[in-house]
């Protein structure tokens, strides 16, 4: 039986998860909406204030969705209760970034400044203040779509071992590298 898959979701307060014919969970809360396709081999249960998820076969295909889509559905949960957040550093001399409504512009060492629009789920803030390096936050009830963001923001410029340059997540630790060293003939 697959660790997460067995583990029951408890529905906080305020939170509603219906589960139509066609296996489409949809789950509504204070901060918003979302639904999920499951694959039909999974079966979505409700019941007393706690979803359960249970799997057709022990086949191999099910075993590993299984996990998957308890996972989606939890995360979905804390989503639309909750929230999710995510914190961005950039580290570089002359990094910026700005944000004006749902267009980011990021000055990553380019000879050119990138512009990126933001999905209208995602709440976006820029911090810059003097002597530290400055900061994206964006916020959401969609985890999935904020992990895709981060990560397509962060390949912009990912960080380089030597001197860590680039744009991080918020307490990220990295691998560093220690360079050329200067060696004594």
């Amino acid at each position: 039986m697959s660790r997460i898959g067995k583990l029951p979701i408890a529905i906080p307060q305020g939170v509603e998860i219906n589960v139509s014919d066609n296996n489409v969970v949809t789950v509504k809360g204070k901060l918003g909406e979302l639904r999920q396709v499951v694959d039909p081999g999974i079966t979505v249960k409700v019941e007393n204030g706690i979803v359960n998820l249970e799997r057709a076969t022990e086949s191999k295909d099910h075993k590993s969705k299984h996990g998957l889509y308890r996972a989606l559905i939890s995360n979905m949960v804390t989503g639309v209760s909750e929230g999710v957040s995510v914190v961005l550093e950039l580290v570089g001399v002359g990094f910026k970034a700005e944000a004006k409504g749902q267009l980011l512009e990021l000055a990553l060492g380019y000879s050119h400044h990138i512009y990126m629009e933001i999905p209208p789920e995602i709440k976006i803030e820029t911090v810059t203040e003097r002597g530290k390096n400055p900061l994206i936050k964006m916020t959401s009830f969609d985890k999935q779509l904020l992990g895709q963001v981060a990560a397509k923001i962060r390949s912009l410029r990912k960080p380089e071992p030597y001197k860590g340059k680039g744009v991080k997540f918020q307490g990220e630790e990295l691998r560093r590298k220690a360079g050329k060293s200067a060696t004594d003939k």
